[in-house]
């Protein structure tokens, strides 16, 4: 049986169609939002049996059908050669506002912040929602009382479409003509105020035309979901779903501010004066082997009678350094982290010994991505300003 014309576009529960006897018939199909346009068709196998199911015979031009779940097997027909084509594409282009709306539904598992962030109400959340479903055919959320869990389609959807999603975003940003390229990076907060901010006008001294956002956080991000470029982390390395590389070494050594070795205080120059002192510590050495901590740095120094443990606990290695640099004590120094404060004479080391460290700092970037000479031209100034700290 051969489908000599089709409505342009299928938005009810049936369409017009006439077969190349000229009878008109009605023909189901499992989605109503699918779209196809003005052309022919011909039965793959050529079994109508099979592949079209007749759904009434009603009066003439009033006619309307919908093609069948076999529409993968319907070929474009060429009415002037006779020949088949192409296979028609099972459904047109999901709604982009759906699956914006999805991606935000999902990443919250609620309708109602879902249409804070998107300043929508959580009735027009439910009905982008429900207006994806019924195109795709299945439940992507189980909606219980109060609350909403994806299913397991669902999931699998929102695993991909937020990754997508934020890659177009990134890329619609690029291409927008008259605007500075925007370069977003993401990095640990005694990275930023440390290390970057202090040399990222030589970047902007190169590049003036790109606009450098730099979030900071501890933990790690989804480098595609939210639009990050580049990454510096201190770590062991290995991370997954992104392309690193090691950008610096992370010895460690005491700091402490110079005020805090004036004449009237003990003497600092061994090891084992330091019980004189209060030791500063972050959480970033505790349970992971091979990061410098108190104890760690003691024992390689030789030092006895000092108490590893005593002294005051800060939640990040900024912190403890900016403790010290107020005077309240010595902490255990990252090289990259503390060499702006050597070098303008906020804090000094006031004992020698080094302890190498399991961590390091790493670049990151998104994976498989390359060709962005943005990117590119970043990552290969933050090598070059982490050689000069090296020499």
């Amino acid at each position: 049986m051969r489908i000599f014309f089709a409505a342009k576009r299928i938005d009810e529960k049936y369409f017009i169609a006439i077969n190349e006897s000229g009878t008109h018939r009605f023909v189901g199909i499992a989605n109503e939002h699918q779209y196809v346009s003005t052309q022919f068709f011909d039965s793959h196998d050529g079994d109508p049996s099979w592949e079209i199911r007749i759904v009434s015979n009603r009066g003439c031009w009033d006619k309307r059908v919908v093609l069948d779940f076999s529409l993968q097997n319907l070929m474009r027909y060429d009415h002037w050669t006779h020949s088949p084509g192409m296979l028609v594409k099972r459904r047109h282009a999901a709604s982009l506002n759906a699956l914006r709306t999805f991606e935000a539904a999902a990443r919250h598992l609620s309708f109602s912040a879902a249409a804070q962030e998107l300043f929508v109400t959580p009735a027009a959340v439910s009905h982008q929602v429900k207006h994806l479903e019924a195109y795709l055919g299945t439940a992507l959320f189980q909606r219980n009382h109060r609350k909403v869990v994806l299913t397991q389609e669902g999931q699998a959807l929102a695993d991909t479409v937020g990754d997508l999603l934020g890659q177009l975003d990134v890329a619609l940003d690029r291409a927008m003509p008259g605007i500075s390229a925007d370069l977003r990076v993401t990095t640990m907060e005694s990275l930023a105020a440390k290390w970057l901010a202090p040399r990222l006008h030589r970047f902007h001294r190169v590049r003036p035309d790109v606009r450098v956002h730099v979030i900071t956080s501890d933990e790690h991000v989804d480098f595609a979901k939210e639009g990050f470029d580049v990454g510096i982390r201190y770590g062991a390395g290995g991370y997954k779903a992104v392309s690193c590389e090691a950008l610096m070494d992370a010895q460690a050594f005491p700091v402490c501010a110079p005020s805090l070795l004036s004449n009237d205080s003990p003497p600092l120059a061994r090891p084992e004066d330091l019980r004189h002192y209060t030791l500063l510590h972050d959480e970033s050495a505790r349970g992971r082997p091979g990061v410098p901590s108190w104890g760690h740095w003691l024992k390689i120094a030789g030092a006895h009678g000092v108490d590893a443990l005593r002294g005051p606990v800060f939640a990040s290695i900024y912190l403890a350094q900016e403790a010290a640099i107020a005077g309240h004590g010595v902490a255990m120094g990252i090289a990259p982290l503390v060499e702006e404060d050597l070098r303008q004479g906020r804090l000094v080391r006031p004992l020698e010994p080094i302890a190498e460290n399991a961590y390091r700092f790493w670049l990151i970037r998104q994976a498989g991505r390359k060709g962005d000479a943005t990117v590119d031209a970043f990552c290969a100034w933050l090598h070059e300003e982490a050689g000069a700290s090296r020499r």
